[in-house]
């Protein structure tokens, strides 16, 4: 799996290298050959997205996963290499046809590979039965009445139902993972789960959450269209979300919650006017899943004391009026099981299993500490350094440079990080979701014992990738820089230092 990331990485740097920059030349008029083909291509990735999710296989059944995935992601190399011959004026409607047919593929079956939506329909039946999704977990004597027969199964003989196999302490089948364990998501997400719910017909089950993820991906593209030609940059780089193979995965299939703060934050960062808005924006973001937090650097940088508090204190507004309702009903009970997530998912002392790149070099007790520092490293020099007219640049940085030092294997995390490539460019970032969803892929295998090697390998890939690409990009900035200052024709170009 190892080998198979590193070269679809690599297709992916090469296509996706043309949409990094604004001043690219524009592609020849008759683009038609191009459209066709690009078009093509999008269709061999649509029906191969359709394989993965009725015949590549699941996380009970994993064996297929791999290949599936990185016909996937070569698909997606090629049809960013076509889309380079693509007219911008016809490329943005492209664009938005190929990633509205990708989300439907994610509609074409029950989830494939994370069972976390089973819990987000059962935090929306508790809230719209009065009930704080905070004060009790799922197995719960005192829910039992609002228990229906898709979340908790029969058993099918010794086994329960299907792949999911989970039972609650009384002996019961669900399809709810840590049945008895209090809910871990943030307000903002309880609202999305409580609104799907509410708008959901009776007998529908997991769809209407998967159709909400197909909404969320969509809007997110638009609103990468909107935010591109705001600022003269190219349309097509808005491809790299909407064509990502991630994106039906995860926004959709699955249905993660992430995908709900993506697009909060690619609006803050890209659409609101004024800052009290954007750091609106991004308290409900963070409200949604704690990793948007991680933008609030690219959001800050640069900016005076003044500025800081006009966005960070709506941040913070977002954030309280979200959870005050909830802290009213349960208390400290709102945390949820993120204590116990943090220390099973091996990032507390004692019991470290992640930072995998850092642990080459570290002892495991020094390993996470080192990580907090150098993505707080990364974030002063972001509000020191950074863009303020190009705020997801920042953001990208951190947040990436996070995912990277603490190298998780949940691939959907990365779907943050996908939302701002498409806003920046920078396709070398792309490795890192690649990089999760093979070491999700792994673990799920079970190739690795511990998954310390795959992690170290595919993260240590993602990292080899991100540094290349963007020492590409410094070489080509100094060569032009250099071109500039030999020309005898561009007199507008600044005095070359000597």
């Amino acid at each position: 799996m190892t080998g198979e990331s590193a070269a679809v990485s690599a297709s992916v740097s090469v296509a996706a290298a043309p949409f990094a920059d604004s001043a690219d030349p524009a592609p020849p008029r008759s683009g038609r050959p191009a459209i066709v083909g690009t078009g093509l291509l999008l269709g061999g990735l649509v029906a191969v997205l359709l394989g993965t999710f009725t015949v590549g296989g699941s996380e009970g059944d994993p064996a297929r996963l791999p290949y599936w995935y990185a016909a996937g992601w070569v698909l997606f190399a090629a049809a960013l290499l076509a889309l380079r011959k693509v007219p911008r004026r016809a490329a943005s409607g492209l664009v938005v046809a190929g990633g509205v047919a990708l989300a439907l593929t994610g509609l074409i079956s029950a989830p494939r590979t994370s069972n976390d939506m089973y819990r987000y329909a059962w935090d929306g039946r508790v809230q719209a039965a009065g009930v704080s999704p905070y004060a009790y977990p799922p197995d719960a004597p005192e829910l039992r009445q609002l228990r229906e027969p898709w979340l908790f199964p029969a058993p099918a003989g010794r086994r329960c139902a299907d792949w999911t196999d989970i039972r609650t302490t009384g002996g019961d089948c669900t399809r709810i993972n840590r049945p008895y364990v209090h809910t871990i998501y943030p307000p903002v997400a309880e609202g999305w789960f409580l609104a799907v719910h509410a708008v959901s017909p009776p007998g529908t089950r997991w769809k209407p959450l998967q159709v909400g993820g197909a909404l969320l991906a969509v809007a997110t593209t638009g609103a990468l269209l909107l935010v591109l030609r705001r600022h003269g940059a190219d349309p097509r780089r808005a491809a790299l979300w909407a064509w990502c193979p991630i994106v039906p995965v995860a926004a959709v299939n699955d249905a993660h919650i992430d995908a709900l703060g993506v697009l909060l934050t690619v609006l803050a960062l890209g659409m609101a006017r004024g800052l009290p808005r954007r750091g609106a924006l991004l308290g409900a973001a963070v409200a949604v899943k704690i990793l948007p937090v991680l933008a609030l650097p690219g959001a800050l940088a640069r900016r005076g004391p003044r500025e800081t508090l006009r966005t960070v204190l709506p941040v913070l507004a977002v954030i309280v009026l979200a959870y005050l309702p909830y802290v009213l009903a349960s208390g400290g009970g709102v945390l949820g099981y993120l204590p116990g997530y943090l220390k099973e998912e091996g990032y507390e002392p004692g019991g470290v299993h992640r930072f995998a790149l850092l642990r080459l070099v570290l002892p495991d007790g020094a390993a996470g500490p080192t990580a907090v520092a150098g993505v707080l490293a990364v974030a002063l020099y972001t509000l020191r350094r950074g863009d303020p007219g190009r705020p997801w640049r920042g953001a990208l940085t951190v947040t990436g440079t996070a995912l990277l030092l603490t190298s998780p294997s949940y691939y959907w995390y990365a779907l943050l990080i996908v939302g701002l490539v498409a806003l920046d460019g920078r396709w070398e970032w792309l490795a890192v979701p690649l990089a999760g969803l093979a070491l999700y892929a792994g673990d799920v295998l079970g190739a690795v014992p511990g998954g310390n090697v795959l992690q170290a390998s595919a993260y240590g890939a993602a990292a080899l990738v991100v540094a290349t690409g963007a020492l590409a990009r410094r070489r080509a900035r100094n060569d032009a820089r250099a071109n500039a200052c030999g020309s005898t024709v561009d007199t507008s170009a600044p005095p070359c230092r000597t």
